[in-house]
């Protein structure tokens, strides 16, 4: 595949791989200047987004940065000290008003699952529902046959795979069927080969049922997956939310750019639009004349060029299995890069390359030193 084709056609449609309605119906969650402080520690700090019903939003970023305490206000288990939480259209907190999780139309899912150990595979699936005894046994019967567990009812967590965990911790969260589903760090504690046919399961399930998401995950490529838009958070503040892509191919900063891929970095200054790096020279939009600048670009961006390029003195080459990973040092300044190249092509150590990037593939960024 040409590493720079044309984006698939969800990019340009922003429901797409979704029912959800467009931008245009009320969403069915809207947070707004939420804060949560512990001390003097400013763990969330006026945080605001919305989730278009039916669809998956993820909140990505890394350990400690206020992710699960947001998502742990919109349940109602942490109360905030201001800001407010609305979910189809009603408040939860906020304005004086605070609805305990036992009251908000929320389903859960925990990093470690939290089945009730004494209760068997059916009685822990129907914890959470009301009605008549035949309904009940119809809901449970027809969540467990969605997802393959139907010869399980009566088997104990403890029988029970982390795979089998999981599908049950999801279905016992949907099954008094939620208007908005919360998932924290849900297949984290999986095996990783296990993991991807789970999160696909989980994903189909949740598509089927047209449920509206919001997935806590510090895992670039798990979001990517999983949500029609990402909120990438940082110590405590949103950054940057929008699509997968936009996200990947327009950084709002280069905190946000090096955290879904490895970064090769080159500095240099804007002359006539551009900045002109020992690389060669990239559109500069929006920064000021003379002034410095960072070009990031990704390692499957910067390849060998068969004419033209910078020259790089290789250091090693290894063979991943998808693609190469050729690690080099520019011959001018010794600056360290890497490239990702499909396929086998283990240049030896020692030999030069020639390496090239599209100037619409590199993002560039104000100078951090100004």
């Amino acid at each position: 595949m040409n590493q720079f084709a044309s984006p698939p056609d969800w990019a340009s449609q922003p429901d797409a791989r979704t029912n959800a309605p467009d931008a245009a119906t009320p969403p069915m969650l809207e947070v707004e200047a939420l804060c949560r402080r512990f001390g003097a520690v400013a763990a969330v700090e006026d945080v605001g987004f919305r989730v278009a019903r039916g669809a998956v939003t993820c909140l990505l970023g890394p350990s400690g940065c206020g992710k699960s305490t947001t998502l742990r206000m919109i349940a109602g288990i942490e109360r905030p000290d201001s800001g407010t939480v609305r979910i189809d259209g009603r408040p939860m907190s906020g304005a004086g008003s605070f609805l305990p999780p036992e009251r908000r139309p929320v389903g859960m899912v925990f990093q470690d699952f939290a089945l009730f150990p004494h209760l068997d595979v059916a009685a822990n699936v129907g914890f959470g529902l009301r009605g008549p005894a035949r309904q009940t046994c119809d809901r449970i019967g027809e969540l467990l046959e969605r997802v393959g567990l139907s010869g399980h009812a009566a088997k104990y967590p403890h029988e029970l795979s982390g795979g089998e965990q999981q599908r049950v911790a999801l279905i016992r969260a949907l099954a008094p069927r939620p208007c908005l589903m919360l998932m924290d760090e849900p297949f984290s504690s999986l095996d990783h080969r296990l993991r991807d046919g789970v999160r696909d399961a989980a994903l189909d399930l949740l598509r089927e049922t047209e449920t509206t998401v919001l997935m806590v995950t510090h895992d670039p490529e798990e979001a990517m997956l999983m949500g029609h838009r990402i909120a990438v958070m940082r110590q405590g503040r949103l950054i940057q939310e929008g699509r997968p892509d936009q996200l990947y191919d327009r950084p709002a900063d280069r905190g946000v750019a090096a955290f879904f891929s490895d970064l090769n970095t080159v500095e240099g200054r804007v002359s006539g639009g551009r900045v002109q790096t020992v690389l060669g020279a990239f559109p500069a939009p929006g920064l000021a004349e003379g002034s410095r600048a960072e070009v990031a670009i990704r390692p499957q961006h910067l390849l060998p060029a068969e004419t033209g390029g910078t020259p790089a003195r290789v250091e090693r080459a290894r063979y991943l299995g998808r693609d190469s990973l050729i690690e080099t040092r520019l011959e001018p300044g010794g600056t360290a890069m890497k490239s990702r190249i499909p396929g086998l092509v283990l240049p030896a150590p020692g030999s030069l390359l020639r390496l090239a990037a599209r100037p619409d593939s590199a993002m560039v960024f104000p100078h951090p030193g100004g």
